[in-house]
């Protein structure tokens, strides 16, 4: 029992998770997004002292625990059930990985993110520093323009059959590509 747990699952059962998922939230008449679990966080905070954050947050708090769930779900799979392997990735792209700079993962970030941009040793430098602040700036502008966040937007506003969402997922891939393929080759 303990093999089929530890090792990987195939692809289609998140999938199947996520459309299971969605279907309950429609069925409820609830929307899904990570970002809008940090607008109920701020507004808990602030208390209500700016206007985007003066919502009535109880009502969202079912969200929250959407937000713990993933925390503690994230947390107890790379406890208890890791392999200690890095994850597969076919030899094409860790050759196109290896044009961008990057090495193949190893164990020591748990096997997913680039060391060179998410271990502690890179992300201590001021280089690193400002690559993850500037990110992260980024990121939340970003949100904050489109509405949503990736999540909210390509698995909740797709399955809700929103425009809005579709060009904002357009924008998302578009903006991936830029920053792959013309800006990343500038920054290092």
């Amino acid at each position: 029992m303990w093999e089929f747990i530890i090792n990987p699952w195939p692809w289609w059962f998140s999938g199947a998770a996520i459309a299971f998922t969605m279907f309950a939230l429609l069925l409820f008449g609830r929307s899904f997004g990570l970002s809008s679990n940090l607008r109920t966080l701020c507004a808990i905070a602030t208390n209500r002292r700016s206007k985007f954050f003066d919502f009535d947050w109880k009502k969202e708090s079912w969200n929250l625990v959407f937000l713990a769930g993933a925390v503690i779900g994230g947390f107890l799979t790379s406890t208890y059930l890791n392999s200690g392997e890095a994850v597969q990735i076919s030899q094409a792209t860790l050759q196109d990985l290896a044009e961008l700079g990057f090495g193949a993962p190893s164990t020591s970030s748990s096997g997913v993110q680039p060391d060179e941009l998410f271990s502690w040793q890179n992300a201590l430098t001021l280089r690193g520093f400002l690559i993850l602040a500037s990110a992260g700036l980024l990121v939340g502008l970003g949100t904050r323009y489109a509405g949503g966040c990736t999540s909210g937007h390509a698995i909740s506003g797709l399955s809700d059959l929103q425009i809005p969402s579709l060009f904002a997922v357009v924008g998302f891939f578009a903006g991936g590509l830029v920053m792959t393929h013309f800006i990343y080759p500038l920054i290092f």
